[in-house]
Order: structure tokens, then C-alpha cells, then sequence
């Protein structure tokens, strides 16, 4: 685990790499990120067993990241002959103006998707012409050294793209103080990124930050309540629920609230919970003991409704479980029960709480009932009713007739306390760029 002193020399590195990363042609660096994803392409398979390794993802989930971490590569390989400025109108002389790079990066990742989420940061980091220190998860730090490997075989210069396994209060602190450091992007809990945005703000440094969620799964009665049903489970349990935009509240039109319940508790049965190298596991073990515990303590023996099975050998193995609203439960209302805790706390396991709504209004006022707006699902035939919804729920990324979250061509991030700013899709380039303005008198 490295300390503050050898993060001290990590920064020292990236800045003296920095100097010649930012003056390398935006061609050559485009080529060198297209190389890298290549080097990605012939590792896929290598870097999908490290995850299931790492973390405990299912054999297809890890052949998918590998994939994703090529895929964003390559995306953002095409960014810096792209990085445009503009030529604005003015009297007397020409202005235009230049998207310059940071400097050094801080990239902090978390134990739940490794090697993707560091990528989401560190391509456009990279192609914007910064260098980029990456502190992974200390639970999970195989793909980051990899992946720092994998760069260095491609071509990319000593020093531009480093990783620093550390413990969040050591190695990560000393990243987010370090007055060399210009911005800090932080993937994690609501509870520190608020430490680290209060610390980034003493030297106003820039921060991008993707913290917590808890979603909604909005189910109206003219939807196909088949499809709504069979796809909710996986909307919450993959990744073992191990994920910000876990849809992890379910709301349905109270007429077929009890028909949705049936069919919910046939998916949720059907679940294979398995060896994560097994292709036909749906869902791995938990992370880690504690955090296996953490998730237990929101399930009680009484207000299951519904469960699924998991082996019993070792592992940190967890059912998928349903949680159906008690009789007189008002989730509009403060609470202290067992139920509401659940239907309002981030769980991040594969725990689901279904509630019924009484009509459109209703179900939005529930939605934005949260500190929370990462991401959230809208089931409807009618379009003008998804569009109404879609407006008027408060989050980031919403989906209709989809659980569909993440996609490196469009922006992701989050409303109120689920983040700062966004990753992903062309906009991410100027969350790693200053805007400088060049006035040239003609007179």
C-alpha cells in the first residue's frame, strides 16, 4: 500500500511527463490510445479472469468490461484531433479560444467495477492531453496494474498514466490535498465524496464526482407487464446489486400491483446464483464478508416476500430478495421501521423493495422522494405519459421500457447528492480542459 510519500513522487512524475504528453500531436496521441485499446483486445479474455478475480464478477459481466474498456478507448482516441475551440465574433481583432489540458489527474475507482469505471475516466483524461495517477479500491487493485502495464506496451511515455494502490485514507487523501493534483474524479459513496469535495474545495480544485443512487423502477398498468417483470430483477441484482444504478425500488400502478408481485416472484426464484466462472450464473458472491453483513442487516426474517437461493459453500454468497410494502406503509411519509430503511437506504446488494402508486403524480412524487438521482426506469405504452415522466423524475439517466444506464456515447452522472458533472459521451473532454480565451488586435 503506498503512502503520502510515495504519492508525493507519483505526482512528481506525472507532472514532468505531463510536460511532454500535452505537446504530443493530437494525431500521434489518438494513434497511441488506439494502440492501447488494441493491446485491451488482445488481453480481453486476461483482463475478464483478473475481474472475476478481483471482484467476483460473473464470467459474461467481465468479458463485457474488457470489452467496454477497448470500446471507450477507441471512443475517446477519436477526441484529440477534435477538441475544438472557437472563433468569436468581436470589434477590432480576432478571438478564438484553446481547450487546454489540467495537468495531473486523480482518478479514484471503486471495488464495483474496477477496470471499467477507471477507464470511463482516465480515456478522455488522457486524450485531452493530461496525465492521469489512478488510486484503485484496495479490494480490488489487479486490473488497474494491468491496464498501467498494457499502456506502457502500447507505447504511451513513462509517467502519463500511473496506478497507486492505497487505502482511500492515506493514498487517496494525499491525492485529493496535493496542491499539484488539478482535479480530483471520485467514483463512490454520497459520505465521501462530500469529504472529498469539501477538501478540493480549499484549493478550489476541480472534481467530478459519481456517488450514490437509489432508483426507481416506475411500472404503469398499460405496460407489458410481462417484459416489466421479467427484466426488474436483474435491473437491481446484477453485479450482485453491487451498483450505483441499481433499480432498487420498484413502483407499480397499484391495479396490477399484485399480479406484477407474482410474476417478480417467479424471475426473482429463476435467479442462478453461482461460481462466477460458471457461464450460466447470473450473480456472483458479495465483495467481501462486511459487506455481506452490511446487506443482511437490511433483510429480516419477517417482510421477504419473495426469495431466491445461493450456494452455501464458502464465498460471500447472498439470496436475491424481494421486499413488498407492509399494509399501511406511506412512502411519502418518514419512518423508522425495517421496511422503510430499506426502501430508502442504499443498500448495494441484491435487495428490492416494491411499492404501489395510485397515479401518475404519485408515482413521481415517490421517485423524487430521495436524496438521490443517478438513474431510474419508466414502464408505459404511452409516449406522451414516458415523456411527462421522464421530465419530471429527478435524475441523470432514465430509461423507458429499458434499464439501460450506461453508454460511452452519451453522458452519465447524476442530479442532487448522486454527483457533480458528468462522464462519458462527447461532453466528458471539457471536464478535463480549461477554456482559454486569445484576443489578437487587428488595429
Amino acid at each position: 500500500m503506498a503512502d503520502a510519500t510515495e504519492v508525493d513522487r507519483a505526482v512528481e512524475r506525472a507532472k514532468d511527463a505531463f510536460a511532454t504528453w500535452r505537446s504530443v500531436s493530437p494525431g500521434d496521441r489518438a494513434r497511441l490510445l488506439r494502440r492501447f485499446a488494441e493491446k485491451v483486445e488482445d488481453h480481453a479474455e486476461e483482463l475478464a479472469r483478473l475481474e472475476i478475480a478481483n471482484a467476483g464478477h460473473t464470467a459474461g459481466n467481465a468479458r463485457w468490461e474488457a470489452g467496454n474498456v477497448r470500446d471507450v478507448l477507441h471512443f475517446y482516441a477519436g477526441a484529440p484531433e477534435r477538441d475544438h475551440g472557437r472563433q468569436i465574433p468581436v470589434a477590432g481583432g480576432v478571438d478564438v479560444t484553446f481547450q487546454e489540458p489540467l495537468g495531473v489527474v486523480g482518478v479514484i475507482v471503486p471495488w464495483n467495477f474496477p477496470m471499467v469505471i477507471m477507464t470511463w475516466g482516465v480515456a478522455p483524461a488522457l486524450a485531452a492531453g493530461n496525465t492521469v495517477i489512478v488510486k484503485p479500491a484496495e479490494w480490488t487493485p489487479l486490473t488497474a496494474r494491468r491496464l498501467a502495464e498494457l499502456a506502457l506496451e502500447a507505447g504511451l511515455p513513462e509517467g502519463v498514466l500511473q496506478v497507486i494502490p492505497g487505502e482511500g485514507e492515506v493514498a487517496g487523501a494525499r491525492l485529493v490535498d496535493h496542491p499539484d493534483v488539478r482535479k480530483i474524479v471520485f467514483t463512490g459513496s454520497t459520505e465521501v465524496g462530500k469529504l472529498i469535495a469539501a477538501q478540493a474545495a480549499s484549493q478550489v480544485k476541480r472534481v467530478t464526482l459519481e456517488l450514490g443512487g437509489k432508483s426507481a423502477n416506475i411500472v404503469f398498468a398499460d405496460s407489458d407487464l410481462d417484459r416489466a417483470a421479467s427484466s426488474a430483477p436483474m435491473a437491481v441484482f446484477d453485479n450482485s446489486g453491487q451498483d450505483c444504478c441499481a433499480r432498487s425500488r420498484i413502483l407499480v400502478e397499484r391495479s396490477v400491483y399484485d399480479d406484477f408481485l407474482v410474476r417478480l416472484s417467479h424471475a426473482v426464484q429463476a435467479i442462478k446464483v453461482g461460481d462466477p466462472l460458471d457461464p450460466a450464473s447470473e450473480m456472483g458472491p458479495l465483495i467481501s464478508a462486511e459487506h455481506r453483513d452490511r446487506v443482511a442487516s437490511f433483510v429480516g426474517a419477517e417482510g421477504v416476500h419473495a426469495a431466491g437461493s445461493c450456494p452455501s459453500g464458502p464465498g460471500y454468497w447472498f439470496a436475491p430478495a424481494v421486499l413488498a410494502a407492509p399494509a399501511g406503509f406511506d412512502p411519502l411519509a418518514g419512518g423508522s421501521g425495517a421496511f422503510h430503511r430499506a426502501f430508502t437506504e442504499e443498500i448495494f446488494g441484491p435487495v428490492v423493495s416494491v411499492v404501489p402508486f395510485d397515479d401518475e403524480a404519485h408515482a413521481v412524487q415517490i421517485a423524487n422522494n430521495t436524496t438521490y438521482g443517478l438513474s431510474g426506469s419508466i414502464w408505459t405504452r404511452d409516449v406522451g405519459r414516458a415523456l411527462r415522466v421522464a421530465r419530471a423524475v429527478e435524475a441523470g439517466n432514465l430509461s423507458v421500457n429499458s434499464h439501460s444506464s450506461v453508454r460511452y456515447w452519451t453522458p452519465f452522472g447524476g442530479f442532487k447528492q448522486s454527483g457533480l458533472g458528468r462522464e462519458l459521451g462527447p461532453d466528458a473532454l471539457a471536464a478535463f480542459t480549461e477554456t482559454k480565451n486569445v484576443f489578437i488586435s487587428t488595429e
